[in-house]
């Protein structure tokens, strides 16, 4: 078979010389070439359990530097997760349980794109990464014990100009969906920013922090209130666990950052809890799946909600005047059968007196109308005592 010639042309042989020697330099083309710009977002995390901006946006593709400044008295850390996977990171971040320090909370899923490990207060770290290519709401969440169901926010990839109305944005906390014109310090791509002050209140009863604290789950949240009364509420087991009259608590060990560290009660335990469990629903008083969902704060008084066998239960524990115990605001909007409230057996230090209900033999029973909204007053006879013969 004859061989068939290729013959190049001088121009045509010069110009694919100068394609092969232009086309390395256009395979490794800069991104921001394409006109992409870099996004720097600097985050920080606050003493009430939030983030100073609660959303943000960035265009897909784009390269983003996210850092996290800790002003806060307590660690966190930060996740970026896949759309609507926030809850599911949160729930498997708490199974992490004793491997949750040296893992910084963070758990080994596909569901996390990108993290920031836990940050000590006063500390900063940062995470650099290529948003998705996928427009979408890519939430962030603190998954240290007990944060995740209420410090979130939301990355928006998406080339629109605007995000949707924050009184409508369900992808952040209902807390703060709200317009703030007038709020803290703008940022870069970011917006709903929140004052940069470390301190959003002023630190006067009632104050609280999510802390280690023996004798409850590593997410509990110790309250200060007024009269000098303080107690420990059990995110994980939705359940207060104790309470305490004096001073606060020593946090020096926790604000140091050490992991293994817990925070020391200042005062005398008047009060714990020693039930199976307090409060159940139904006509057989079964100990009930519970699962916290967060709290919102009533005239700066935390109001926890919570979930017994599905039916959501909202609980608010103020002082008494005379500062001899606790006043225990309940509220079950949704009742459709019995409520019970269980005592601890053999314990006589403590006087109850009830809004509405039958008590009986450390039982207190409630009808669906009559659980809607309760209360539970608790005077500590060692208080009383006490004060007596001061």
């Amino acid at each position: 078979m004859p061989q068939t010639a290729i013959i190049i042309q001088p121009n045509c042989l010069r110009n694919l010389f100068v394609w092969l020697l232009i086309l390395p330099f256009s395979m490794c083309k800069n991104p921001q070439s394409s006109g992409i710009a870099p996004a720097t977002i600097n985050l920080k995390a606050m003493i009430d359990l939030q983030f100073d901006v609660v959303r943000f946006k960035v265009k897909p593709g784009s390269n983003v530097t996210l850092t996290l400044t800790n002003v806060s008295d307590m660690s966190h850390n930060l996740l970026i997760t896949k759309p609507g996977s926030r809850l599911n990171v949160v729930d498997t971040a708490l199974k992490l349980a004793e491997k949750g320090p040296q893992m910084d909370y963070i758990p080994v899923t596909d569901d996390v794109l990108w993290s920031i490990p836990v940050v000590s207060p006063g500390q900063t770290k940062s995470v650099s990464f290529t948003a998705p290519a996928q427009s979408g709401v890519y939430p962030y969440v603190c998954t240290y014990p007990g944060h995740g169901y209420v410090m979130y926010g939301a990355m928006y990839v998406t080339t629109d100009e605007n995000l949707p109305e924050i009184n409508n944005d369900l992808n952040i906390p209902e807390s703060r969906r709200h317009d703030d014109s007038t709020g803290g310090k703008e940022i870069v791509h970011a917006e709903h920013a929140v004052s940069a002050s470390p301190h959003p209140y002023p630190l006067i009863p009632p104050y609280f922090y999510n802390v280690f604290i023996e004798g409850a789950n590593p997410d509990a949240i110790a309250v200060h209130l007024p009269q000098d009364l303080s107690y420990a509420w059990d995110a994980g087991a939705c359940r207060l666990r104790f309470a305490w009259k004096g001073e606060f608590l020593d946090m020096s060990d926790l604000w140091k950052g050490h992991f293994d560290a817990s925070a020391k009660i200042l005062g005398d335990i008047f009060y714990r809890d020693n039930s199976e469990y307090p409060l159940r629903v139904g006509e057989n008083a079964a100990i009930p799946n519970f699962k916290y969902k967060g709290y919102r704060l009533v005239d700066r008084y935390p109001e926890f909600h919570y979930t017994l066998n599905g039916i959501d239960v909202y609980e608010l524990i103020r002082p008494k005047a005379d500062g001899l115990g606790l006043i225990r605001d309940f509220r079950v909007p949704h009742a459709d059968r019995k409520l019970w409230f269980f005592a601890n057996l053999g314990d006589n230090a403590i006087e109850y007196e009830f809004s509405a209900g039958r008590y009986k033999n450390k039982k207190l029973e409630l009808s669906p109308a009559e659980a809607k909204a309760f209360t539970i007053t608790m005077t500590s006879y060692y208080l009383a005592y006490k004060k007596k013969t001061e």
